[in-house]
């Protein structure tokens, strides 16, 4: 668990947690603590609630330090900011220690940035300071959990040799971490689709396959969507819209143990396997965010009904 910086408005609103773990009673026990009020705002509080709540979901009894933590809490239900200025020097001061312990909890966050390049450091950066000032300014989006594994994941492929090797590119869509561009760069090159793409490149100049992945607030507990965007494919399981139809895209097939890398990869080997081919001259109107999740909301209907079909092992 990691408790962010205190904002201007605390304790109006409540503090910022991160969950540090994918455990679903962990976060589902984070939540809980953005919906408070009153004096369940207050730090001491938010501790108490959460190792109340850890306890239900995890049936243990609970401590009985938990009443004493209540007993320390001795600020009123509602907090004015007139009150909030009359503060006495010793609250000023443990405000103060707070602000620094949450700095040397943070700090770790540059060394796990080791091995990344200059442009690349820069980028996660700027990315944790726009964090910080949307939750300043009140308009967080997405949620706590999905945020942390996305920072966590982009840091990964980053770092990740496939990356610096040029398999594929990503790039954040306005600076948000909820939709990626990628771009695979680099396919089996014994295969037709490899041949493709030498032509691609040199009828339009363009030399990937650019993939677009769409993640949900619920993330890393359910997968995201992603489509193919250009070129054009035929065979490699893609479908109407771009739409790619493989089992661990969809909800029964997924597991928040998944990478984006190792997603990324699986879809380069997918398409090869899939034998793949550019369609060159298609109608790229055909693709399309609307018709790729149509098709792909067609697709996961039929195979609920008919399960999903395993290809032999001579297949790969």
């Amino acid at each position: 668990m990691k408790l962010l910086p205190l904002l201007e408005t605390y304790p109006s609103t409540p503090p910022v947690w991160f969950a540090e773990t994918e455990d679903p009673c962990i976060t589902s026990a984070v939540q809980i603590l953005t919906n408070t009020s009153g004096r369940d705002n207050l730090v001491l509080q938010q501790v108490k609630l959460l190792l109340r709540e850890l306890c239900r979901l995890h049936n243990l009894q609970e401590p009985m330090e938990l009443n004493h933590l209540q007993s320390t809490v001795v600020a009123p239900v509602s907090i004015s900011e007139d009150e909030l200025e009359s503060n006495s020097e010793d609250d000023e001061e443990t405000e103060e220690d707070i602000h620094i312990e949450m700095e040397e909890d943070t700090s770790p966050e540059k060394g796990k940035d080791e091995g990344i390049s200059s442009e690349h450091t820069a980028t996660l950066e700027r990315l944790r300071q726009n964090q910080r000032q949307d939750y300043l300014r009140g308009s967080v989006s997405g949620s706590v959990q999905a945020t942390d594994r996305l920072m966590k994941e982009l840091r990964e492929v980053y770092r990740s040799e496939s990356f610096k090797k040029g398999v594929f590119t990503v790039e954040l869509v306005n600076d948000s971490l909820y939709e990626w561009n990628v771009k695979l760069l680099k396919v089996d090159p014994d295969s037709p689709l490899h041949n493709d793409l030498t032509l691609l490149k040199d009828k339009e100049g363009k030399d990937c396959i650019l993939l677009n992945m769409l993640f949900k607030e619920s993330y890393p507990f359910e997968p995201p969507f992603i489509r193919v965007v250009h070129p054009m494919i035929t065979g490699g399981y893609v479908l109407g819209g771009g739409a790619i139809c493989m089992e661990l895209l969809t909800k029964q097939g997924w597991s928040s143990a998944y990478t984006v890398e190792a997603i990324i990869l699986q879809i380069a080997a997918t398409l090869v396997k899939g034998k793949a081919r550019i369609q060159f001259g298609g109608n790229k109107s055909q693709y399309s965010l609307a018709r790729a999740q149509q098709s792909f909301k067609s697709l996961v209907q039929i195979h609920e009904k008919n399960g999903w079909f395993t290809p032999p092992k001579e297949d790969g």
